[in-house]
């Protein structure tokens, strides 16, 4: 299968590329990305004749239909590291909650958050791929507290990959930057910035766009790519738990074959919900997709007026971290799938110019055929928290903030499944502040004791031995001394 460009072509890039190429070099013409040239349709009868199948196997079935122009062996090999989430069988296990309400919880993997289910696999490919052609790469990674670790993670010691990632100091929870900064790798650098996510994600794609950058990399024969879900190598992986939700729920006799269920996503970058979105595309039954949003709604002001923009706006630190975002970078790919290149180029362009696009009511009818959106406030999520807990569910932040849209978006009384993108343990002090219903700073380590004492439940050890670990990585600097770090900790 061909790859193209959402923002059309500039006549200096190919018009089309396979799979391996748009992973390894993500950065699209006119600063867009790339998107299959189709869809493909699941088979008749995939979702029946997936009912005793592995997550493994279901997945490589998945990646078939692309065509990717990836070997068997690759393939196998990087689906093969599912076998060290939590259970081998089930990594993204989909459990009951309430009557009609399920939740896909994505955190199993080595980084207790839902980047492994894509980045685990995707790093192996990456590897695979840059060994082959005997090339060297530089990956960046721009964090809001979950990608960084799991590409850490995934890249640790891998030959021929460097790996540098930006996160924003002060703008994660204590147990995600320990993740990062105490990360052993003699590949990789982690920086924190004074500046946001979205700062972080701006400085990544002028990297990836910059010819004198890739000049100063090709000069020590080093080639550019990128770990966040601006590459499709992690994208097309986040198609597939949306398939295995709809599966364990015919499994667990709780909606037929042909039902339509509802799919909610806590959605900062739009990546998750953009899986969903292939996966309805792909000819899943959904009804819709729900999106929740923190205090910082740009994607509920999007979806619901068709109007993003971001001119008046400054970014919200919440007690649900990885949703600090307004620049979404995922949006651009379902506008291209809705609206075509031409149309998305001109959004986008007015977006870069004037930090405000509008879609006419058409486009903005369109767009809510497939999506519907909300938000909550940082109080409504730690009383959302407690409640469930009372319930004996523990949940963290972000998963809270779907149960809004739960409760207020669904049209229909159809079967929910809400996506729980981290554990718990990522966010204890919140999680312990909703439990006893106070605004204590608690420490992460005193909140991650308390609670697993109070409610028997178990950390981690690879939460609990980060308090115990050497900080290997310390430095923070300004936005506009990025570059010269990077290439700085390239000599080395």
């Amino acid at each position: 299968m061909s790859f193209i460009e959402t923002r059309g072509n500039d006549g200096i890039k190919p018009k089309e590329v396979e799979f391996s190429d748009a992973i390894l070099n993500p950065s699209a013409s006119y600063g867009g990305l790339y998107v299959p040239k189709n869809i493909p349709t699941l088979p008749k009868n995939f979702i029946q004749n997936s009912l005793n199948k592995s997550y493994k196997e279901i997945s490589k079935e998945i990646l078939e239909l692309f065509k990717i122009d990836i070997s068997d062996e690759d393939i196998s090999k990087a689906l093969d590291l599912y076998d060290n989430f939590d259970d081998s069988t089930n990594p993204a296990p989909v459990v009951k909650i309430a009557n009609d309400l399920f939740v896909n919880e994505q955190y199993h993997g080595p980084t207790r958050a839902f980047k492994d289910m894509a980045l685990q696999p995707f790093g192996s490919v990456l590897s695979s791929i840059a060994k082959q052609r005997g090339e060297n790469y530089l990956i960046l990674a721009a964090t809001s507290g979950d990608t960084g670790p799991a590409a850490l993670n995934t890249f640790t010691n891998k030959d021929g990959i460097k790996v540098v990632c930006l996160y924003p100091h002060g703008g994660t929870s204590d147990v995600q930057r320990l993740q990062m900064v105490t990360q052993e790798g003699k590949n990789l650098k982690v920086l924190g910035i004074n500046g946001n996510f979205d700062d972080a994600q701006t400085a990544l794609k002028s990297l990836l766009a910059s010819p004198t950058f890739k000049t100063k990399l090709e000069e020590q024969n080093i080639k550019l790519s990128a770990a966040n879900s601006v590459n499709f190598g992690r994208i097309i992986f986040q198609i597939v738990y949306h398939i295995w939700s709809y599966i364990q729920l015919v499994k667990q006799n709780e909606i037929k074959l042909g039902e339509k269920i509802y799919l909610t996503v806590p959605s900062g970058n739009f990546g998750n919900a953009l899986g969903g979105y292939y996966a309805w595309k792909m000819g899943l039954d959904i009804e819709k997709i729900l999106i929740a949003s923190n205090q910082n709604n740009i994607l509920t002001d999007w979806i619901n007026t068709g109007v993003y923009d971001i001119s008046h706006r400054k970014l919200i630190l919440t007690s649900s971290p990885a949703m600090d975002i307004l620049k979404s970078s995922n949006i651009e790919r379902v506008m291209f799938d809705l609206y075509g290149a031409k149309r998305t180029k001109e959004l986008f362009d007015e977006l870069d110019k004037n930090k405000c696009f509008k879609m006419t009511k058409e486009e903005t009818a369109q767009l809510q055929n497939f999506f519907s959106a909300t938000f909550s406030d940082d109080t409504y999520a730690k009383a959302t928290i407690k409640k469930y807990l009372d319930n004996g569910y523990l949940m963290d932040p972000h998963t809270a903030t779907c149960i809004k849209a739960n409760e207020t978006l669904k049209e229909k009384p159809l079967k929910n499944v809400i996506y729980s993108t981290a554990q718990w343990t990522k966010f204890s002090p919140t999680v312990l502040n909703a439990l006893n219903e106070d605004d204590i700073k608690y420490s992460d380590k005193e909140a991650l004791e308390t609670i697993s004492t109070k409610f028997n439940t178990t950390i981690p050890k690879s939460i609990a031995n980060l308090f115990d670990a050497k900080i290997l990585h310390d430095k923070i600097i300004d936005i506009e001394d990025i570059e010269n770090n990077i290439i700085e900790f390239l000599k080395d």
